[in-house]
């Protein structure tokens, strides 16, 4: 009697078509990010025309993140719990403090360092998580810390910036946990309740969800640029540079922090990546609506520079991640 080898389960290649769909759009995304900036620049009418709708752009995606999302993604925080919460604990800590840190080095006006911290006290961004995988890190812890925090934000985004960003403009804590609750946390809720509801059909669609993500935190860029023409003249170098000092030490402090803290490579160099990696639009959504187009040019320019620092520190850790394959429990 011949034998046959059986077929992956439905969920199984799904996940590996979403995982293929992901690959290839984090290679791409940075370019088509870039394309969104100069249609922003040079087509300021269209951006306008979109900017209205950002919060709209952000929902959907945050919809596609909960539709990725499944119970034994959160199961980590039972099985491992110090891991998951020194990520979380460092990204709600170390990237604020860089912001605010950043903004007082380079003496920036009150509109970009209120962005710059508000990116810092963004929660982690989905991004991270397909870097992570690139890199051959943790990917499922990777997955848990970016739920925990983005389920987190409501709370910590918005006070966080208050204490912090405070003394440079009026901050309106309430109104933007309002806004982080209807954006992103009913949006998440909904795409996983949908996911335990009817998997089987979300499953089919899994390859096409980081394109939506990319659709719309491009359809974000162009509507935040198309507003911030004069700042990105006047003011675009000095964004730069307070961009890749925040993405950089929000790198290097990750992986030490977790370091010192005695955990293991892997789960080491997956904090290094999800701290240093934040939610770009919500920042920019945020900051369009809760300061000005200025406000949210930090975090248009974050986006595209953290996919392409991602992706170079993502083929720079797996070089040897053979060697870290399994952590020491």
């Amino acid at each position: 009697m011949s034998t046959q080898t059986p077929s992956p389960a439905p969920a199984s290649t799904a996940r590996a078509s979403e995982d293929r769909s992901a690959r290839i759009a984090v290679t791409i995304f940075p370019a088509l990010i870039l394309v969104a900036a100069a249609i922003g620049f040079f087509a300021p009418p269209v951006g306008q025309a979109l900017a209205p709708f950002t919060s709209i752009y952000l929902g959907v995606i945050m919809f596609a993140m909960g539709l990725t999302l499944t119970l034994p993604d959160f199961a980590l925080v039972v099985r491992r719990p110090l891991p998951v919460l020194i990520g979380v604990v460092a990204q709600y800590a170390i990237m604020p403090l860089i912001g605010l840190g950043v903004s007082l080095l380079l003496q920036l006006p009150p509109e970009l360092a209120v962005g710059v911290i508000l990116v810092g006290c963004a929660p982690g961004g989905t991004s991270s998580n397909v870097i992570c995988y690139l890199a051959k890190a943790d990917t499922a812890l990777s997955v848990t810390m970016t739920s925990i925090s983005t389920l987190l934000a409501p709370l910590f985004t918005p006070l966080l910036t208050l204490w912090l960003a405070g003394s440079y403009l009026p901050v309106d804590a309430g109104s933007m946990a309002l806004s982080i609750v209807q954006m992103v946390l009913i949006p998440v809720i909904g795409g996983l309740v949908v996911r335990l509801i009817a998997g089987r059909l979300v499953d089919r669609v899994l390859p096409a969800l980081p394109w939506v993500s990319v659709a719309g935190i491009s359809l974000v860029v162009v509507s935040v640029v198309s507003g911030s023409t004069e700042a990105i003249v006047s003011a675009g170098a000095i964004v730069l540079l307070a961009v890749v000092l925040h993405n950089g030490l929000g790198y290097l402090l990750g992986y030490w922090g977790a370091r010192l803290l005695r955990q293991g490579e892997r789960a080491t160099r997956t904090t290094s990546v999800e701290v240093g990696m934040q939610n770009s639009g919500l920042a920019a959504t945020l900051a369009a609506a809760s300061f000005s187009p200025a406000a949210a040019l930090p975090a248009a320019i974050f986006s595209i520079w953290h996919n392409l620092s991602g992706a170079v520190l993502a083929m720079y850790y797996r070089r040897s991640a053979d060697r870290h394959q399994v952590d020491p429990a």
